[in-house]
């Protein structure tokens, strides 16, 4: 079982950033590959990052990358987004996922969710 509780999100202007941590429990963090999601009003949840479990590979969606990193902290049961330059269209709730499957863009992917911290970008 792994509990996950994000922090860090806020209200940014346009071009700002904005760093989102997720804490995680359990001994077995470092074993799980790590997402960020988001979910903005009236629309599906969306992948926006991942890493991997032990070689800590990064993947992205095409809109944030280049502006959006993904880290681990494996000491600290902590996965980190750091988000520049960010737009209006970033407005949305950011989840934290954990998971051991396969696949690794589907919410479907995931087992672990944490509760949401909403990112607002203003114009």
């Amino acid at each position: 079982q792994v509990q996950l509780v994000e922090s860090g999100g806020g209200l940014v202007q346009a071009g700002g950033s904005l760093k989102l941590s997720c804490a995680a429990s359990g001994r077995t963090f470092s074993s799980y590959f790590m997402a960020w999601f988001r979910q903005a009003p009236g629309k599906e949840r969306e992948f926006v990052a991942a890493i991997a479990s032990y070689t800590s590979a990064t993947f992205y969606a095409d809109s944030v990358k280049g502006r959006f990193t993904i880290s681990r902290d494996n000491s600290k049961n902590t996965i980190y987004l750091q988000m520049n330059g960010l737009k209006p269209e970033d407005t949305a709730v950011y989840y934290c996922a954990a998971g051991r499957r396969i696949g690794i863009r589907s919410p479907s992917d995931y087992d672990y969710w944490g509760q949401g911290t909403q990112v607002t970008v203003s114009s």
